[in-house]
């Protein structure tokens, strides 16, 4: 048989339409392919943004003791439900009880204020003013004290309040401070009952501390 007869012709003519015939479904696929592609990018422009609340965190490092001023300040977007609890929508002015860190959230135990004692079931949040603010310079957040008295004039010194948490040193209360007092303003946790006593100690006696076990 002769390669140019029309018997040697027909596999070759077979193989090219079944070629034709791959190629077209290829086509036919990449076209299905890119319209879906199209359809899924088209859907998530068209879905709206996941749901945020915007929540107060701190703009940069703040130490302890500082004043928060609205440069100290930003927010950011939280999913619902992921932020913490007790957050400090009003922290502009009020005072850090202990450092924060850039981007973290400002809560109530961050400050100043009620809130310090949240982690200290029974005990209430109390300012105290210790006379000797260099003894007080050696306390640091988290401390654990017995507040001690002693009179001035004479007389065995008397525990006032044992296994006293300090919750808070803030700034610029050394020395005189705004009141022409001297010494250094200490937040502690103190037991209700106790706040009395401590509190009279303060104003009459030489309050001091020591460290607990």
């Amino acid at each position: 048989m002769l390669p140019d007869s029309p018997a040697a012709a027909r596999p070759t003519r077979a193989l090219s339409a079944v070629r034709r015939a791959v190629l077209a479904r290829r086509r036919l696929l990449a076209a299905l392919l890119a319209a879906v592609a199209v359809a899924a990018g088209l859907r998530a422009a068209a879905e709206p943004p996941p749901a945020t609340v915007a929540v107060t965190v701190a703009a940069r490092d703040v130490p302890a003791g500082v004043a928060l001023s609205p440069g100290d300040l930003t927010t950011a977007a939280f999913a619902p439900g992921t932020a913490p609890d007790e957050l400090a929508d009003d922290a502009v002015g009020r005072v850090l009880a202990s450092p924060l860190r850039r981007g973290e959230p400002v809560t109530d135990v961050r400050l100043v204020g009620p809130g310090l004692a949240a982690g200290h079931p029974g005990r209430v949040a109390l300012p105290v003013r210790l006379p000797d603010a260099g003894m007080a310079g050696l306390l640091r957040v988290g401390d654990v004290v017995d507040l001690v008295a002693a009179d001035p004039q004479g007389g065995e010194p008397q525990l006032v309040a044992a296994a006293v948490p300090v919750l808070a040193l803030p700034a610029g209360t050394a020395e005189t401070g705004g009141t022409g007092l001297g010494g250094r303003l200490v937040v502690v946790g103190a037991r209700p009952a106790d706040v009395p006593l401590i509190a009279d100690a303060a104003v009459r006696l030489f309050l001091t501390y020591a460290f607990g076990d």
